[in-house]
């Protein structure tokens, strides 16, 4: 099977759409190979041809999003005032608002847990990178205090999983803004 293959990549993205519209309507844990078969219009052999799982499948519909809420999450500027949201946090605050429905079940207790190590990995990475040579002055780059860059944006980003996963299950959500800027508070100390 070729990826480039424009039958492929139709049948990938039938699978991808069934797949996170049956994770709107329910948790992730309790969507069958089957329901995304019927809901995608293909046998359940096609599913397993492209994907070994749900969880595989969910992770890969989110791929996406989570590349948004990376990008977002590592383009804050880091000088950024204190009592003002940077930009891109409000964007992305405000996507994860959009889909909060599908947030609260890929985050939630019956959730994917692949799509979170997902969500975290690609976080920490795009955080860490953009962490790498912006210490303060004196010292040495990569570094807060005597914290690799690597340890610190695993912790940033465990921390805005956290908090979304929080805001989302919540009843009901604060507004999109009123919790970027907390956020915002929180990642600033």
């Amino acid at each position: 099977m070729k990826a480039d293959d424009p039958r492929v990549r139709r049948t990938r993205a039938r699978l991808r759409t069934a797949v996170l519209t049956l994770a709107a309507e329910k948790d992730v844990g309790a969507i069958t190979v089957s329901e995304v078969a019927r809901c995608a219009g293909v046998n359940r052999a096609t599913v397993y041809l492209h994907f070994p799982d749900v969880d595989a499948l969910v992770t890969d519909a989110m791929e996406e999003a989570v590349t948004q809420v990376a990008r977002a999450a590592a383009l804050c500027p880091r000088d950024a005032p204190r009592d003002r949201t940077p930009e891109p946090l409000t964007v992305l605050f405000g996507h994860v608002a959009a889909a909060a429905p599908l947030y609260r079940r890929m985050l939630g207790p019956q959730g994917s847990a692949l799509f979170a190590t997902r969500m975290r990995d690609r976080l920490t990475a795009e955080l860490a990178g953009r962490l790498t040579g912006a210490g303060p002055a004196g010292e040495a780059p990569g570094r807060l205090g005597d914290v690799p860059a690597e340890t610190h944006a695993a912790y940033l980003a465990g921390a805005l999983i956290g908090v979304i996963a929080h805001w989302v299950t919540g009843d009901p959500p604060a507004p999109a803004e009123e919790v970027a800027l907390a956020f915002w508070r929180l990642f600033r100390a």
